[in-house]
C-alpha cells in the first residue's frame, strides 16, 4: 500500500502569470496550498510573516530579484525554508549563483510539474531528515521524536495540544509567533472557536509556568506568543 504524499503549504514567487497557474492549479489538484505573489518584496514580506514548508521562487523577478530575494530570507529567517529556485538561465554560473544566495534546488524552465512536485516533496523530507530531533533553548528541551518536553530537566506532562504549540514557538524561537499563523499550523483551515486557543495556552502554561519561579511563555499584546528564554532568572 503507498502512502499518500504529505500536503505542503508553498509559497510560490512568480511573476509569469501563466506559469504561476499552471504550477498552482497542479499542485492544489494534487492537494498542496499554495500562496502566491509576483513580486519579490511582497514574497520576502510574505516568507517572514507567515509559515511555509517550502519556497518556489523564479530568479527573473522585477525590482528584487529571486537572488536578492534569497538571500534577504536566509539574513532575517529566524528557520531555514527550503528554497527551490526556477530559472529560465541553465548555465553553471547562474546555478552557482543560486546555491550561493541558499537556494536549496534548482529547477531550468520549461520543466514537468510532475517532477517540481517530486522536487518539492523531497526537498521538504530531506530538510526534515536533516532538522534535529531535540530542540534545545536554555531551560527548556523539546524532542520531537518522542514528543516530550523538560524544563530544568523536568519531564512537563502536556497533553498532544499543548506539544504542538510548544513546538512551533521553540521552532520559531526567538520571533513572536502570531495567533493566525499558530492556529493554521495547528488547525489548518479548519475554522476554530477564538476561545479554543486561549484555553489550550492556559493549559500549557499551567504545566510549562505555573510549577516554576519564572514565565517563559509570553503573550505580546495584539499579535502573538513567544518564548522568553533570554530572560531567565
Amino acid at each position: 500500500m503507498t502512502s499518500k504524499p504529505a500536503s505542503l503549504s508553498i509559497l510560490l514567487v512568480e511573476d509569469q502569470l501563466s506559469v504561476a497557474r499552471n504550477i498552482s492549479e497542479y499542485m492544489e489538484e494534487k492537494g498542496h496550498v499554495f500562496d502566491f505573489t509576483g513580486q519579490g518584496q511582497h514574497g520576502l514580506d510574505l516568507a517572514l510573516e507567515n509559515y511555509y514548508d517550502l519556497i518556489i521562487l523564479d530568479l527573473n523577478l522585477p525590482v528584487m530579484d529571486g537572488l536578492e530575494v534569497c538571500q534577504q530570507i536566509r539574513a532575517k529567517s529566524a528557520r531555514h525554508i527550503p528554497i527551490l529556485m526556477l530559472t529560465a538561465r541553465d548555465s553553471i554560473e547562474d546555478k552557482v549563483s543560486g546555491f550561493t544566495a541558499g537556494a536549496d534546488d534548482y529547477l531550468t524552465k520549461p520543466f514537468s510539474l510532475q517532477e517540481l512536485e517530486v522536487r518539492c516533496l523531497a526537498l521538504s523530507r530531506r530538510h526534515l531528515l536533516q532538522t534535529n530531533d531535540i530542540l534545545t533553548l536554555g531551560c527548556l528541551s523539546v524532542d520531537r521524536k518522542r514528543q516530550q518536553a523538560t524544563r530544568d530537566g523536568k519531564v512537563l506532562n502536556l497533553h498532544a495540544m499543548g506539544f504542538r504549540i510548544l513546538t512551533e514557538l521553540a521552532e520559531a524561537y526567538p520571533q513572536v509567533v502570531s495567533r493566525s499563523v499558530l492556529s493554521q499550523k495547528i488547525w489548518g483551515d479548519e475554522p476554530t472557536e477564538s476561545d479554543a486557543m486561549r484555553s489550550h495556552i492556559y493549559q500549557l502554561r499551567n504545566v510549562l509556568d505555573k510549577p516554576f519561579d519564572y514565565p517563559i511563555l509570553k503573550t505580546v499584546h495584539g499579535i502573538g506568543f513567544t518564548l522568553d528564554i533570554n530572560n531567565e532568572k
